[in-house]
């Protein structure tokens, strides 16, 4: 596996005093990088090991187009260390956890730390809806596009009703969180559609360039795209992780993944929250690797595979109860209902002073 770029960043320690019982402020502590990572190469792996059918489960593109954008971008794994420093350092400012090198074992589904939401005022996400389509079905009608968009606000709201679904006798009701981020978005001017000749896209972010047939993103400093269109190989979609490059950057959705579409059981516009998720700066629940490998939050068990389909509780792999039911992970649409405080606080830390997406708010 290429290495990923593990140098230790810290930050100065300018308090001393006799008095050993007095400890530094958590800002001037030291911010632990050593678990950082940005290439995976078990992504393929995982998925045809632990894949019973592999037609018939969640495919997600965006670590192999992170993979891809690495190669082809020298600069952005030194860009996105700096990215996930910044968050971090936001979170530790504050007095949170983050995942600080790895989550504690044990079998109680418990990851033993209760992460404290980070307060704040709401963050406010221009949305532009790009539709490219080959046939009748693949252009989407304006009410499903305002459906997704709808989807995405409960979602990150924690006001999906299957949240109801949450196992009783599970520690993950105390993780569930209200992220405060919406996404606004008008009909009438924030959709761009165009025919084409492409029957299905491939992953190669053609659809995001109008010199290959595609949209150019609107915008993409203070907007979020949504690329909506066909593609090959199973894929439901793939976003871009903050740092990527500008013109590329967005999510893409495969056009029955919206609600009332035809890829059952994900029809009902999952794909687009776990894909935003991405673009917030959310890695994969089971970290992409082993249960050693994290997703860079201190309120998720580890995991060392995603989840598919509708999995009873408790799922327990890495000696824990995984969180099949986070939108992060790869179930059905109607069993990913929730994220949690440390992911709320990872995505919010970006739009701050100094972070990746903060030329996103205040415009």
């Amino acid at each position: 596996m290429k290495k990923a770029f593990l140098s230790m960043a810290t930050l100065a320690l300018f308090f001393t005093a006799c008095n050993d019982d007095i400890q530094a402020p958590v800002q001037e502590q030291q911010i632990d990088m050593s678990d950082f990572y940005v290439y995976t190469d078990i992504q393929t792996d995982l998925t045809s090991k632990f894949t019973e059918n592999k037609n018939q489960n969640r495919t997600c593109y965006t670590m192999n187009n992170l993979n891809r954008l690495l190669d082809e971008n020298p600069g952005l794994e030194k860009r996105m260390y700096d990215i996930e420093y910044q968050t971090r350092k936001f979170i530790a400012t504050k007095g949170k956890p983050s995942n600080g090198g790895g989550k504690p074992d044990n079998n109680t589904g418990d990851t033993d730390v209760n992460v404290e939401p980070i307060s704040g005022s709401l963050i406010k996400i221009p949305v532009h809806v790009n539709v490219l389509y080959n046939t009748n079905d693949q252009n989407v009608s304006t009410q499903q596009i305002v459906d997704q968009i709808t989807v995405l606000n409960i979602d990150f709201n924690n006001q999906n009703t299957n949240i109801s679904k949450l196992p009783g006798d599970s520690t993950f009701a105390n993780d569930v969180a209200d992220t405060d981020i919406e996404f606004t978005f008008d009909p009438l001017t924030d959709i761009t559609r165009k025919y084409t000749d492409v029957s299905a896209w491939s992953t190669n972010d053609d659809m995001k360039k109008s010199s290959r047939g595609g949209i150019d993103p609107t915008s993409p400093e203070t907007t979020m795209n949504i690329w909506i269109c066909n593609m090959g190989g199973g894929i439901l979609g793939y976003a871009q992780f903050p740092g990527g490059p500008l013109s590329t950057d967005g999510i893409v959705l495969l056009y029955s993944s919206l609600p009332g579409g035809t890829a059952a059981p994900y029809n009902e516009g999952r794909t687009a929250t776990h894909e935003v998720g991405h673009y917030l700066n959310l890695r994969h629940i089971w970290g992409d690797g082993r249960c050693r490998q994290d997703d860079f939050v201190a309120d998720t068990p580890s995991s060392d595979r995603p989840n598919y389909r509708c999995p009873s509780y408790p799922t327990v792999h890495c000696q824990t109860a995984d969180m099949t039911m986070n939108y992060m992970d790869y179930t059905n649409d109607s069993c990913m209902y929730m994220f949690t405080d440390g992911q709320s606080n990872r995505m919010r830390a970006i739009f701050q002073e100094g972070g990746a997406r903060a030329s996103m708010i205040g415009n």
